[in-house]
């Protein structure tokens, strides 16, 4: 008798377990509780799809962090080369941009979600969309549909339902409640709030490019956008871990310039210059790079030497993250203490998860896409085993 699979969630992680039992020869069902499949993924590629990075897999894996050594096998068998392969093989061509990451060449997810999604279907998956878990006992999960309840019965079941932002997209952490204990949810690569005076009002949605930021012992160089409920983009994203534990933040506004040479740039006569002109001209700042400074320091040294320590070390007081649900992810999760060594909950048998429900974390660059990925193979393929056993 075939053995049934359900996957709950139509992520990036759940699509990706679904591929492993259909090819195990699994009856497959995906559940899914929005309207349509993959949403944060399309949301996600809407600034273009990072969907890796051509980096090897000892540079790839430090990027995850204090969970490194628990996905190392699960990136190991599928990391940067295998993504690559993976979307090549589903007829999207990709390219490798300046900083390494990869894309699709069309930039965006939908075209290869759809790809996905097509292959799926032929390989006979059954997607169900608008079906919100509502309880899932042992083998039975319970579901509230358009068409009112219904349930399902499989021989394992592999929840892909996402962490605890973006709600709207689906991940709404809901699930904590039915699966939990769980490690506090925290935002990961999120914005930080700033109370901005009026003379910032016309650099909203403005990138500050060129900077080396520092939190604690993290370190990024990048670039920030000011917007109007703070600071966001790549730059702060890559320091969020740290930051959002309290450390100050610091900007080197010149990175490629040594203290020495800017105050001996700035200790040039300025003449009828004002400060603002004389740190434009001697230091080729942007205007938006010296309105920050004003903003943080309104007195500006007048000192050479002060103001280049400033320019290289401009210092801000603790940080607040923005809400969690406006964060790109989240950290927090199911601990891996409560996982088995194929992703399965120790105390739910036949139960497995996958993705952003899982205590682990990482910066953009196309390593939350991988993992999420390589997750949910690792879970799909180990479900399909335990159902063949059982």
């Amino acid at each position: 008798m075939t053995k049934k699979a359900l996957v709950i969630g139509g992520g990036p992680a759940g699509l990706m377990a679904a591929e492993q039992l259909i090819k195990a020869g699994l009856s497959v069902t995906i559940a899914e509780a929005k309207p349509t499949l993959g949403r944060k993924f399309l949301m996600a590629g809407k600034s273009g799809l990072n969907l890796t990075m051509d980096e090897p897999v000892s540079a790839f894996l430090p990027h995850y962090y204090d969970a490194r050594t628990h996905l190392d096998p699960m990136i190991a068998s599928f990391g940067p080369q295998e993504v690559k392969e993976w979307t090549e093989k589903l007829g999207q061509q990709i390219f490798v941009g300046t900083s390494r990451r990869v894309f699709p060449k069309v930039m965006k997810a939908s075209p290869l979600l759809r790809a996905w999604i097509a292959r799926l279907l032929d390989a006979g998956v059954r997607l169900r969309t608008n079906w919100k878990l509502s309880g899932l006992s042992e083998n039975n999960a319970q579901f509230q549909t358009p068409d009112g309840a219904k349930n399902i019965i499989a021989d394992v079941v592999v929840l892909a339902m996402g962490g605890a932002s973006w709600a709207r997209l689906g991940s709404d952490g809901a699930w904590v409640e039915q699966f939990g204990p769980i490690t506090p949810f925290q935002p990961a690569n999120c914005a930080f709030a700033m109370d901005w005076s009026n003379h910032m009002t016309k650099f909203f949605g403005t990138p500050i490019k060129n900077l080396t930021l520092r939190a604690g012992d993290m370190i990024s160089r990048g670039e920030i956008i000011v917007s109007r409920n703070g600071i966001e983009g790549g730059g702060i994203y890559s320091v969020s871990r740290t930051l959002r534990t309290g450390v100050p933040l610091t900007i080197d506004l010149r990175p490629d310039w040594t203290v020495d040479r800017v105050e001996t740039a700035l200790s040039k006569p300025r003449g009828k210059d004002s400060q603002t002109n004389h740190l434009r001209k001697a230091l080729k700042l942007d205007p938006i790079k010296i309105a920050l400074m004003r903003e943080l320091t309104p007195q500006l040294p007048q000192d050479a030497k002060a103001l280049a320590k400033m320019v290289k070390c401009l210092f801000i007081k603790t940080l607040e993250p923005r809400p969690m649900d406006e964060a790109i992810s989240t950290a927090g999760g199911i601990p891996w203490i409560r996982l088995d060594a194929g992703l399965m909950l120790m105390d739910r048998p036949g139960i497995f998860c996958a993705g952003e429900m899982i205590d682990w974390e990482a910066p953009t660059g196309g390593y939350l896409i991988t993992a999420c990925l390589a997750t949910g193979r690792w879970a799909g393929l180990h479900a399909a085993q335990y159902a063949q056993r059982t």
